[in-house]
This record gives C-alpha cells, structure tokens and sequence, in this order.
C-alpha cells in the first residue's frame, strides 16, 4: 500500500477538488477501509453546495468497502471482511438523556462523525481509504453477506433514515400516505410505506420519477396539480392521514398540511440545513388537529434489521442507482445530483 491516495477534498463553497492525501493511519480499536462505492447523498450535498462547514473535509457517508488494515485490539473484523460503514453511532449510555428516549441522533456521541478520510471527520467516503474510529467501528459497521453487492450496500444508512422516518410519523397499514418528491430518497420513502401495507401517492414534476414511483409500490404518482384526483381514486378525498416532505423546499409545507385531512401528519425529512424558517398556519395545528415533526438520520436500534430488508432484496437497487461516476469525475456527479434532470435518480461514486 502506497502512502497517498485519491480524495475529492471540499475547500469551501462549491470546491471539490480531486487531489493526492495521506492515507490515514489508524490507532488500535479502529480499522482501515478500501473505499468500493459511495453514494451521493442531498444532506453532503447541501454542505457543499451552501459552503455550511469549513474546509478541507471528506464527505461521503453511503459508504461500502473492504477492510484491510485491523488494530491489534480489534477483535470482531478481520481484513478481507466486507462492510457497510455508518457514519454516526450513539453512546447508548444509560446516562444519556437522549439514548435512553430513543432520540439517538441528538446523542453527542451521535453528532461527533466517527469516519474520516482525513481532516476534520466527515464520512471520508469520497476517498480511497477511511478510517473508522472506535466506536464506528465497533457498532457502526454492517457485514456484507456474499452474494451482495457493494451498490446494496450503500442504501444500509440511507433505508435506516427511512424506516425510522416512517416509524416516527406512525405509518400504519391501509393509511393514505403522500411523499412530496420522487427522488431517490422519495422513492425508498414510497416503498418503505409500501411495505408497511399504507397506500401510497408520489408527488413528483418529473415524469421518469413519476413512472418509478409505481414501480416502487405507489398506487398513484402524480404531477403537483393533480394531487386532488390522485387522493379521490385511493378514496381519500378528505385528504390523506400522512404527508412527507421529501424535498428541501420549506415552501412545500403548506401544500403538504392542506393534503392531509383533519388530524392527520406531516413528515420533514428533507429540511436538514439550520435557520430554514417556514410560515405555519398555527390553525390547522391547533384546531385542526394535525401535526407536524421531524425525522433526522439513523437509528442504531433498526441497524441490523433495515440491513436483513436489504439484503433479502426488499429495494430495487439496480432501478433506484442511475447513474455511476469514478472518484476522478466527482465533481460532474456532484452536479448531476444537484441539478437532477429527468432520469437522474441515486448517483453513486465508484472508488474501486
């Protein structure tokens, strides 16, 4: 093994640049991961894209790879193992407030990045190598069985965010479920709800998307205009019991509240950039009855269950990854994922 590798390295707004770093070095309870694959993820996305951390960083937290190098007091991995790598691990101490209420992902264990491929820890996925601290590395990864994947396993982080989602607002079977957005995470959205047995309407301007939506279990996919003839033909017409926001537009709150009937739920699952102010008629809260919360990352409770629907092949991995870029090209699949055009759907790096 060389002592450099590849990195796209983020600088600062909008700057990525793919450039030579040292490999890091690991400590005893930590191992070393030969990037496979990484996918593109909106969260990354906007940290870039809005310039919302300093640099130099790695991003990158879909992370899949091999791992070569072990520390000597690492017992559960050995080199050669396949894993999926998660990026954010709890203390679950019965100290913490906020394990013991199941609110993982405010757990300041949770919030410290425990991936990096150098620099201050960023996930690293979009590196040759990452290193995986300690407590990453012994809870925070996922054995890959053989036979699966490395694309497969990139969706281990981004379904757990999902089940968890779908858990939180109380998906139920036979409920009317909308998911504003039919983009990648919509559409794992839509199947998730799917499987729970809740009768899906994907909401999406764009066509391709629309059409994926159906063939990732919603009954009906529509254009925004056509959201009242979609709830009318799954019998719906007082509106549907629950609504997910699955794209970073606060503005789509309000159209998301007037969707469900009285009482019902709204999900925010894309509305992950600080200081996002959104304007709330505080009627339909209060004397309409309907609520609205927030879903935020992994949960380490579901980890090796969202992994068994993976691999069991419960998603559609081949349908869902459109498009695949080498780490050289990173920049022009940051763009892609960006400014998605009608047919663009997950984007992933392919590191080796």
């Amino acid at each position: 093994m060389t002592e450099t590798m590849w990195a796209g390295v983020y600088h600062g707004k909008g700057d990525v640049r793919v450039e030579k770093i040292a490999i890091p070095t690991i400590t005893s309870n930590e191992v070393l991961v030969k990037v496979a694959v990484c996918g593109v993820c909106g969260t990354d996305l906007k940290k870039i894209n809005f310039g919302l951390v300093p640099g130099p960083r790695v991003f990158g937290h879909e992370t899949a790879g091999t791992i070569v190098k072990v520390g000597q007091h690492v017992k559960a991995w050995s080199v050669g193992d396949r894993v999926a790598v998660m990026h954010h691990i709890p203390c679950c101490r019965t100290s913490c407030r906020y394990c013991n209420h199941g609110d993982y992902a405010q757990c300041p264990t949770y919030k410290a990045t425990g991936v990096t491929a150098g620099f201050e820890p960023a996930g690293g996925g979009y590196a040759e190598y990452v290193r995986v601290l300690p407590h990453c590395t012994e809870f925070g990864m996922v054995r890959i069985p053989d036979g699966k994947s490395f694309d497969a396993a990139t969706l281990v982080e981004p379904v757990n965010t999902v089940v968890k989602g779908m858990r939180r607002i109380g998906v139920s079977r036979s409920d009317v479920v909308i998911v504003y957005g039919q983009g990648p995470i919509g559409l794992l959205i839509t199947r998730t709800a799917s499987l729970m047995g809740a009768r899906v309407v994907g909401v999406d301007p764009q066509p391709h998307r629309r059409n994926c939506s159906l063939e990732f279990g919603a009954e009906a996919s529509v254009y925004p205009s056509g959201m009242s003839d979609a709830l009318r033909q799954v019998g719906a017409s007082e509106g549907a019991d629950i609504a997910v926001v699955a794209v970073p537009d606060t503005a789509i709150l309000t159209s998301a509240l007037q969707s469900v009937r009285r009482g019902g739920r709204v999900l925010l699952f894309a509305q992950t950039r600080m200081n996002d102010i959104i304007n709330v008629d505080a009627g339909e809260v209060c004397v309409n009855e309907k609520s609205v919360i927030g879903s935020y990352s992994s949960d380490i409770s579901i980890q090796d269950e969202v992994a068994e629907m993976i691999w069991r092949g419960d998603y559609d991995v081949e349908k869902l990854i459109s498009h695949r870029y080498p780490l050289q090209d990173i920049n022009e699949a940051l763009q892609i994922a960006s400014s998605p055009t009608d047919g663009v759907l997950k984007v992933v790096v392919t590191v080796s």
